[in-house]
């Protein structure tokens, strides 16, 4: 299983960022897929994450109405836009996938790990 982050890099305060995150080798429409990210110097901390069939999005609150997560299936890929963003966004981004949404919602509890991406958010 690859699960294949980018998107990152550097913006000013207030910019947006979409993150791509492309699945192989698992059958990606039966999984939730999430989002999460380690700021420095702190533990990795849940995003977003998104059910099999496109609904019941969940979000961490201090992204909610800044932070979409969506899926396209036919791509086996899921996105991450992130608009508004705040210096504190910045972070490594890693998506996830899990065996349904509270495994794609819980760091202990995900199935499969993709490789981190770095948004840094900085004037």
């Amino acid at each position: 299983v690859q699960l294949q982050a980018s998107g990152g890099g550097l913006v000013q305060p207030g910019g947006s960022l979409r993150l791509s995150c492309a699945a192989s080798g698992l059958t990606f429409s039966r999984y939730a897929m999430g989002w999460f990210r380690r700021a420095p110097g702190k533990e990795r901390e849940f995003v977003a994450a998104i059910s099999w069939s496109d609904v019941w999005p969940r979000y961490a609150e201090p992204v909610k109405g800044r932070f979409t997560i969506s899926r396209d299936n036919a791509k086996n890929t899921v996105y991450l836009q992130m608009n508004s963003l705040k210096p504190e966004d910045t972070a490594i981004y890693y998506c996830a996938a899990g065996k349904g949404l509270a495994r794609a919602q819980n760091p202990g509890l995900v199935n499969y790990w993709g490789q981190g991406t770095l948004v840094t958010v900085s004037s």
